[in-house]
């Protein structure tokens, strides 16, 4: 850790905020709303009940041309991933995964076949895209298929991206995942230096983007990445309460 960059200003979007000068107290950003500075083991500021920002509190924004587009866009990818499998093909706006499986039918709502995956698998799916938009790599939770505790959607994911780039560092691509991340999914996204997150429902009992830890975004770390929750929240809650039911 000693050999890695100052803070990442990727955060800096969230507020505004840019650079602190050398020696000069960093900007407050959204994880520090002019509450102070934060101490070593000290909770990140945020609503009240929680170490970090909620869902109305300091998100970026989904401003900027096409941005929402592109965004709802990727989510309906990793939505289909979560529902049919990293393996599925990709699909259009003409074709979006917006729902559960149909047990009549094998289809899941808008269409996508249903795929070959574990039935036990909570079915959360992640995808990475590259600078242009190009998708890199993608995963679906495989802990009751490999028996790995740590094969969540996004770690798989990022590891795939990592083997196709060649690197560790994907400080220049961006993770769209269906459910907020978790402490470990969060803490590898931190350390791949992914700049940009994007995840679809809240997660209240672990999620670690806001609702019950603000990993992403604490300022006691190296690397912030700017975060947009909530993309189409409707879809991926649908899917999960089918599973959960």
């Amino acid at each position: 850790m000693a050999s890695d960059p100052p803070p990442s200003t990727a955060g800096a979007g969230l507020a505004g905020g840019g650079s602190a000068a050398a020696g000069a107290a960093e900007p407050a950003d959204a994880t520090d709303p002019a509450l102070g500075p934060v101490r070593p083991g000290q909770p990140t500021p945020g609503a009240v009940g929680r170490v970090g920002p909620g869902a109305d509190e300091g998100l970026a924004e989904l401003d900027g041309p096409g941005r929402r587009q592109r965004h709802e866009l990727w989510m309906r990818r990793a939505l289909q991933v979560a529902v049919t499998g990293p393996e599925s093909p990709v699909t259009g706006p003409e074709s979006p995964v917006t729902g559960p499986e149909s047990p009549e039918t094998g289809v899941a709502a808008g269409g996508v076949p249903v795929g070959d995956v574990p039935a036990d698998d909570v079915p959360v799916g992640a995808v990475v895209y590259g600078p242009d938009g190009t998708e890199l790599a993608a995963g679906r939770n495989e802990r009751e298929l490999t028996g790995d505790p740590t094969a969540h959607a996004e770690v798989l994911a990022l590891r795939r991206a990592a083997e196709r780039l060649g690197r560790w560092r994907l400080d220049d691509c961006t993770l769209v995942v269906t459910l907020e991340p978790c402490t470990m999914c969060a803490g590898a996204i931190v350390l791949a230096r992914i700049p940009t997150v994007v995840f679809g429902a809240w997660e209240p009992k672990t999620g670690a983007a806001g609702s019950l830890w603000d990993v992403l975004r604490d300022r006691r770390l190296n690397h912030r990445p700017e975060v947009y929750g909530g993309v189409l929240e409707a879809e991926n809650s649908a899917v999960l309460r089918a599973f959960f039911r």
